[in-house]
């Protein structure tokens, strides 16, 4: 069996190093706190952690058995727009000790399945296949993106931002199309460039080497570019801009997620 890549190895570290960040936060929660609404209407705390656990379930079933994968999307076809929804009910109304147990023995067990996958495999999902390294993107989003949802329901503040966001920020870059498609839109032929000033101040870049090559650029903070494409702050309160119409265009549809478009967060809703 071939062992994964350096990146592959790279983005499942530091996807359990931001699930263990999160479990830190939600680790000692009282029964009324793991009742806390979040900015996510009808999901409480408990809601959140149930949605990681429900998804990461599912990423196991999708990397080592691929039947039960495939009766998860059978049931999902029943009820397409509250197939997320209902697993988060269902899991949340588990006791929070059992569901903080099964979240962490979950997300454990989708970090050794992805480390032993055989190189240059690819996944079932409710979307289009993943890698490895795309799956342990996706759910590192995700755990960012629920993340700041909780901190926001205690009342705490949002733990600093890290290097790990340049996950997030390529997933991002790359789920441009699928931003365009989802709502209907074409999206444009050329890429864009992209240039973001990562937590440490690096610059991060993205698209042709030669910005006049490219039809559009976007420039900010790698924090807001993240908070825009898990629709976790209106454009609005971000530090983005973008130059060229396409570009412009693309930072009001932004997403990284996989489903229909959301419906993300009213201006002055949700600041870092």
């Amino acid at each position: 069996m071939s062992e994964p890549s350096a990146d592959t190895r790279n983005v499942i570290d530091d996807l359990r190093q931001e699930s263990a960040q999160l479990d830190h936060l939600v680790a000692e929660l009282s029964t009324e706190q793991w009742a806390l609404d979040t900015p996510a209407p009808g999901w409480t705390v408990a809601h959140q952690i149930a949605h990681l656990a429900w998804t990461d379930h599912s990423s196991v079933l999708a990397v080592t058995d691929r039947a039960a994968f495939d009766r998860e999307v059978e049931n999902a076809l029943l009820a397409p727009g509250d197939f997320v929804d209902n697993g988060a009910e269902e899991w949340a109304g588990k006791q929070p000790a059992r569901l903080l147990a099964d979240w962490r023995a979950g997300r454990e067990a989708l970090a050794d399945a992805l480390r032993t996958a055989p190189a240059g495999s690819r996944f079932p999902w409710y979307g289009p296949p993943m890698s490895a390294a795309s799956m342990a993107t996706a759910r590192l989003m995700e755990t960012w993106a629920h993340g700041l949802d909780v901190a926001d329901a205690l009342g705490v503040p949002r733990i600093a931002p890290t290097a790990r966001l340049r996950h997030i920020v390529r997933l991002g870059v790359r789920t441009r199309d699928f931003a365009f498609g989802v709502h209907g839109l074409n999206p444009p032929f050329d890429e864009f460039r992209v240039e973001l000033v990562a937590p440490d101040g690096e610059l991060w870049t993205y698209g042709p080497d030669d910005p006049k090559q490219a039809v559009g650029r976007v420039t900010g903070p790698a924090l807001d570019f993240c908070l825009l494409v898990t629709q976790r702050a209106h454009r609005a309160d971000l530090a983005l801009h973008a130059e060229g119409d396409d570009a412009d265009q693309w930072l009001d549809i932004a997403q990284a997620f996989a489903g229909p478009p959301g419906k993300g967060r009213a201006p002055g809703g949700a600041q870092p």
